[in-house]
């Protein structure tokens, strides 16, 4: 496992290593330029400390080999009468001034000059120079080599006292549970932590509320099963009690009764925990709206003919939507479920399907009792029931849609519609044409 520590630590120290490479670099340049300067001052000076001697005495001189100069003098004819000690690596003639020259033994440093008649040399290996140069450098890093260890504690104890308000969050975290999801503490925290802690309040809200409203989904479903149950084992005791066959089939037809209305709420159940924000989301594509119109009108004609219920597409327009196509159906198909329950027998159910701008509209309009507009807010909530309502319903089917709209990033308005009834319109991110 990767450690955030161990990574700052290590990247902080090679900075460090790094930046007194570079240090001791410029001070070896600058030592070395500074040398330079000295020596070839030294050098001058010495040559004219030597234009007063005499050297028709003796050819070579008694400088010893530690001796960290060479001196050569000539005679204006060009022929060598001194030098301080024998040196292969040096040629024997001069060019005035300052030259610097390559030899087997490496570069050297020469200044020459010519005064009474003769030509003075002096010469200086340039290692001399590179080695005090180096020296000066190292003795300026040495002390931030020493002190890198000590530096690396320092660098270990600082991050390590910069990571605790992490570790106080993860401790936070962790001391949380399914019935216990309070927001963390996101006072006098580190301006990095904060957005990470103000995060996870958002999540652990979101996660509460998801909770929470699963427990009352288990609750309202648990409450809604109880009544058509309780109904089918006391139809069930009827029909073994029945003496007759006319009771026994009377019996036994409530049964199945009862027996189609929970499986109706169970399903409704089940659609509706499947279009629940945290469910998986199914896969978009670009959904024509006026045949999937034409289709579910198609699948609930005999269930409108039944009642009566003149149910038709009164504007079928193309209309291309956004979408989950099974979704779609699903919102379709309780929709107009709910028009031909609500309609009475004679009535009429329209189906509008057209674009407006970037949407794509879905109308159903039915000349029912309608909704009164106190309740147009709560008909959405799950399981509710208009008390004034007489036709049986579980009160998911609202429900269902406004989640389903939801999860398309659309809008759902319950209007009045022209004569009375109700109209729903849709309003669905479009798919263009």
């Amino acid at each position: 496992m990767t450690s955030i520590r161990k990574q700052l630590i290590a990247g902080l120290l090679a900075v460090v290593v790094l930046g007194v490479m570079l240090g001791a670099g410029v001070v070896y340049r600058q030592a070395r330029a500074e040398l330079d300067r000295i020596f070839d001052y030294q050098l001058k000076q010495m040559a004219l400390s030597l234009v007063d001697q005499s050297f028709a005495s003796a050819l070579e001189g008694n400088a010893g080999a530690e001796f960290d100069f060479v001196v050569q003098v000539w005679s204006a004819d060009g022929v060598r009468i001194y030098f301080s000690r024998p040196h292969a690596a040096l040629p024997n003639h001069a060019r005035l001034g300052f030259e610097t020259m390559v030899t087997d033994e490496g570069p050297w440093r020469l200044f020459s000059m010519q005064q009474h008649g003769v030509i003075i040399q002096v010469a200086q290996p340039m290692r001399m120079r590179e080695r005090l140069a180096a020296t000066a450098a190292l003795r300026t890093v040495t002390p931030f080599i020493v002190l890198l260890p000590l530096l690396a504690l320092l660098v270990w104890y600082i991050i390590g006292r910069g990571l605790r308000p992490l570790n106080a969050v993860a401790r936070a975290v962790k001391a949380r549970t399914p019935t216990a999801l309070e927001a963390l503490p996101a006072e006098r925290l580190p301006e990095e932590v904060r957005p990470l802690v103000l995060a996870l309040n958002d999540l652990l809200a979101r996660l509460a509320q998801t909770l929470e409203s699963q427990r009352q989904f288990v609750a309202d479903a648990a409450h809604e099963l109880r009544t058509p149950l309780t109904a089918l084992r006391l139809q069930t005791q009827l029909a073994e009690r029945a003496h007759g066959d006319a009771d026994r089939r009377a019996a036994n037809a409530a049964v199945a009764d009862g027996l189609q209305r929970a499986t109706r709420v169970v399903e409704q159940l089940l659609t509706l925990a499947r279009q629940e924000p945290e469910a998986a989301p199914g896969v978009p594509s670009r959904v024509n709206l006026q045949d999937l119109a034409r289709n579910t009108i198609a699948d609930l004609a005999l269930v409108a003919d039944a009642k009566p219920v003149d149910l038709g597409l009164s504007r079928g327009e193309l209309a291309f939507a956004q979408g989950e196509a099974g979704s779609l159906r699903i919102l379709l198909n309780n929709l107009l479920d709910n028009a031909i329950r609500y309609t009475p027998a004679g009535g009429r159910v329209d189906v509008a399907i057209y674009s407006e701008g970037s949407s794509a509209i879905i109308e159903v309009i039915d000349n029912g009792p309608g909704i009164p507009a106190t309740d147009r807010t709560r008909v959405f909530d799950r399981f509710y029931r208009r008390a004034a309502a007489e036709t049986p319903g579980s009160g998911l089917g609202l429900a269902i849609v406004k989640r389903i709209v939801e999860r398309h990033g659309g809008n759902i308005a319950l209007l009045d519609a022209p004569g009375g009834g109700l109209r729903v319109r849709v309003e669905l991110p479009g798919a263009g044409q």
